[in-house]
């Protein structure tokens, strides 16, 4: 502890104001009460520290004991995080529940109670990568144990520290035993490090390669990079969580960190219940293997809903320094926020727009420009990423709220769940004309799938956005006063809709789409387009050359084995031009 203790003068929720903290600094962690609550300095007037309190403050009262631990917010990193499903502040739910036993049969853990995030109990089998006399500078690769079956946790030099290795332990050895000693100082593989500060990298890198995810819509139109950010704002009901899950599943990334920030409890139970259940698709291995929950409900202390961003970032940045590339989701950012406009509406600041505190647009920036690939620290070329797709609940599905519009100012890509596409269930219910991606990716993919990717992609999107003006004119006068050539505009856009962007989370084949199967689909039904265009030029009626068996066989691509995806596009493509043409 640090200094003298000091006592709390006036309570107001979350938020606790106590004097006699003199040597207290922002963003200490103090302990609150008899039952020792944890709480965060968050501002100093004077002689008083204003704490919010990341537990329940029923029952406190004036004159409470107040105890500053003289250290900011941090969390504990090492082997033993992969699997775990933390509370907004590390507290390891799982063994809380173990510890503290709900009494009489509630569902509820009691305040106070202290656990380290890691176990200490367990051992693991360190394999050094240095010897007595090498010499190492922060961020350099130590040695190494299995955290998982699929992933081995580099043990690195902890940023600030180099030096010459004078002595190195090997075996098993829990997180707190020192493995090796770098100039006399003895390192241990358990760190910690203030959730509120970026862990440093030796530079950060252009963001060039995309983020693979298996879903067409996402990877076809509206890619993100490895390293970049986007935004998924939606109603209820839009499907965002089942796309989070989704996301997880398939999407090429080492190590996936969930945020649960303020979800309704059912809506988290789901996540907490599936997530177990899914298996790797990688390996076969259960998903939880490589994957870290942070859970905090709408239920919970608000405060610490505030701070579970901050606390999962750094773990996913700690992952990240080890070279793996990390996904990071958050949902969602909206309830982040309504946690900081309750905490500022308790400390009486001045509010912003509909009544968020006027920071909240560098708080936001501050979490999305954490994202980033980088290259690491320690001289090895070591190369990680944190992609971060942050979840947006705006109230009303109304997107011209202030946490998606400065979510939309810094996120690369931007995925608008629409309501009325979930209500017709159509999923993903990404819209077409709604979303973009601001990455420049496509020679990329024209470089490591197709050279003409990226004109089959502009094509389907300026397809897309001619059928939508058509819509409109259909909607109040109906098809018939189309010109042949928008009818068939009109039933291609349908046609790209249903048959390419419309995609099942639940089938075991088209849970996950592969880049180049991608591809060929979006071939075929361009290819089919055109010779759908010619036939018309020459006075067929669209609906008739559409309705050819050929086309049909276009809503079965889907079901195409990834292998086969090629020679069955070409087949199928000749087909097309075969009966166009006879008919």
């Amino acid at each position: 502890m640090s200094g003298e203790p000091g006592r709390v003068v006036r309570v107001a929720g979350p938020v606790v104001a106590a004097t006699g903290l003199d040597h207290a600094r922002l963003y200490n962690l103090v302990r609150v009460g008899r039952r020792r609550l944890i709480g965060e300095v968050i501002r100093l007037e004077g002689d008083e520290a204003l704490i919010q309190v990341y537990e329940e403050t029923s029952g406190l009262q004036a004159g409470s004991v107040v105890e500053d631990t003289g250290a900011p917010l941090q969390v504990e990193l090492g082997p033993g995080l992969l699997g775990q499903v933390f509370d907004g502040i590390q507290r390891p739910l799982p063994a809380l529940a173990r510890k503290d036993g709900a009494p009489f049969g509630e569902p509820f853990i009691r305040r106070g109670v202290e656990i380290p995030a890691l176990g200490r109990d367990r051992a693991w089998e360190f394999v050094p990568q240095v010897a007595a006399g090498d010499t190492v500078a922060a961020g350099s690769v130590l040695g190494a144990v299995r955290e998982t079956d699929t992933l081995v946790h580099h043990f690195l030099t902890p940023p600030g520290v180099a030096g010459t290795v004078t002595r190195v332990a090997a075996g098993a050895v829990t997180v707190e035993e020192p493995v090796v000693w770098v100039d006399g100082l003895a390192l241990t593989m358990l760190q910690r490090w203030p959730v509120r500060r970026r862990r440093p990298v030796e530079r950060r890198l252009d963001p060039t390669a995309p983020l693979i995810t298996g879903q067409r819509v996402i990877d076809t139109l509206f890619p993100v990079a490895v390293g970049g950010a986007a935004t998924i704002p939606g109603g209820f009901g839009t499907g965002k969580t089942v796309q989070e899950q989704s996301l997880a599943r398939w999407a090429e990334a080492d190590v996936i960190v969930y945020i649960g920030c303020g979800e309704r409890g059912n809506e988290l139970t789901d996540v907490l219940e599936e997530f177990p259940k899914l298996s790797d698709p990688r390996n076969g291995r259960p998903l939880m293997e490589r994957t870290i929950l942070i859970a905090n409900t709408s239920n919970m202390p608000v405060a610490a809903r505030e701070a579970s961003i901050y606390t999962g970032m750094t773990i996913a940045e700690y992952y990240r320094d080890q070279g793996y590339a990390v996904l990071l989701l958050a949902d969602s950012t909206s309830r982040w926020a309504e946690a900081l406009r309750e905490v500022s509406s308790r400390l009486e600041e001045m509010p912003g727009e509909e009544g968020f505190p006027a920071y909240l647009p560098s708080r936001l920036a501050e979490f999305y420009e954490r994202a980033g690939a980088v290259r690491c620290l320690g001289g090895e070329g070591r190369e990680g990423s944190v992609t971060v797709i942050g979840a947006v609940s705006p109230p009303g599905a109304d997107f011209s709220e202030p946490v998606t519009q400065y979510s939309l100012r810094l996120a690369g890509t931007f995925w608008a769940l629409d309501t009325d596409l979930a209500r017709r269930r159509h999923f993903p219910a990404i819209h077409w004309t709604r979303s973009y991606t601001l990455y420049d990716l496509g020679a990329w993919f024209d470089n490591h799938v197709a050279v003409d990717w990226e004109q089959h992609r502009r094509w389907a999107l300026e397809l897309l956005q001619q059928e939508e003006q058509l819509q409109g004119v259909v909607q109040l006068l109906g098809a018939d006063v189309l010109a042949p050539t928008e009818q068939l505009v009109f039933l291609s856009g349908r046609m790209l809709r249903e048959d390419l962007l419309q995609q099942s989370a639940f089938d075991e084949i088209d849970a996950f789409c592969p880049l180049p199967k991608q591809y060929h689909m979006l071939r075929v039904i361009r290819q089919a387009y055109e010779a759908a265009r010619r036939a018309v030029a020459g006075g067929a009626d669209p609906e008739v050359v559409m309705a050819l068996p050929a086309f049909t066989e276009i809503a079965r691509m889907r079901d195409w084995p990834a292998g086969e995806a090629e020679s069955r596009a070409n087949d199928l493509a000749a087909s097309i031009v075969d009966e166009v043409e006879s008919a």
